[in-house]
């Protein structure tokens, strides 16, 4: 995988190098190229909830891998084996490396961060649960710390999709220019590798609390209490 700032290059893994080469192969006409199925994974195992295998599946090969015949049927095993390293790689809470396709026309080389971001933002559209709201986010409530933090996260992607700058025109607010602007899309740039991780593991933590409380709530009241005192739940914990 190229790391955040270089130049990209042909993915070294000869598994991403063949992925490359059935996304981009004429009978996946619809898939998604390498980078926004990267990206669209990233999301698609965050969240409230992750999105199933079979719905992420569809959604970057175009189609369900049995109707693309034996090109769809090899895409899916690679995209599978790439989600289980992208699991891994974000619960290390270290910087993620970017599968960064160059920039169309650019001579430079530069990265295109526009392309990675958008299939991010697109994993979360896709979701079967509004992020937003999943964190108690209401239209004319003030935003709790969760919401205000995950707000901040995606704020480094808007920032490099020009998201950012169309809300603020849209608000008739000022936005920053020249070398200011610049200076704040390097930025983004650095930080999007972490920012990625960091959300991952911010939705694992939300969904271990999830599932404690569950767990906590189908205690009966004759059940023996929870606390290990060897008491029924009701003459223990429920009665303080």
């Amino acid at each position: 995988m190229n790391p955040p700032n270089s130049p990209p290059t042909t993915p070294a893994k000869p598994r991403l190098t063949r992925l490359e080469q059935l996304l981009g192969d004429a009978a996946l006409e619809q898939a998604m190229p390498l980078d926004q199925a990267q990206a669209y994974l990233c999301a698609a195992l965050s969240g409230p909830q992750p999105i199933p295998e079979e719905q992420w599946l569809a959604e970057v090969l175009g189609a369900t891998p049995d109707g693309l015949g034996e090109a769809g049927r090899e895409a899916a095993d690679l995209l599978r084996l790439l989600a289980a390293e992208l699991q891994s790689e974000l619960a290390s809470g270290e910087p993620l490396e970017l599968l960064l396709h160059a920039k169309e026309g650019d001579e430079t080389g530069a990265s295109d961060y526009v392309s990675w971001c958008q299939g991010y933002l697109h994993g979360i559209d896709n979701g079967n649960e509004d992020w937003f709201a999943a964190l108690g986010a209401e239209d004319g409530k003030e935003d709790n710390d969760e919401v205000a933090y995950l707000d901040e996260q995606l704020f480094t992607l808007f920032m490099l999709t020009g998201d950012a700058e169309a809300a603020a025109g849209a608000a008739g607010e000022e936005w920053f220019s020249g070398e200011e602007l610049r200076r704040l899309q390097l930025e983004s740039e650095e930080k999007l590798p972490q920012v990625i991780a960091d959300i991952y593991r911010f939705w694992i933590a939300k969904r271990r609390v999830k599932t404690i409380r569950r767990e906590a709530a189908k205690v009966g009241r004759n059940d023996p209490c929870p606390c290990g005192s060897g008491r029924k739940f009701k003459k223990c914990c429920a009665a303080s």
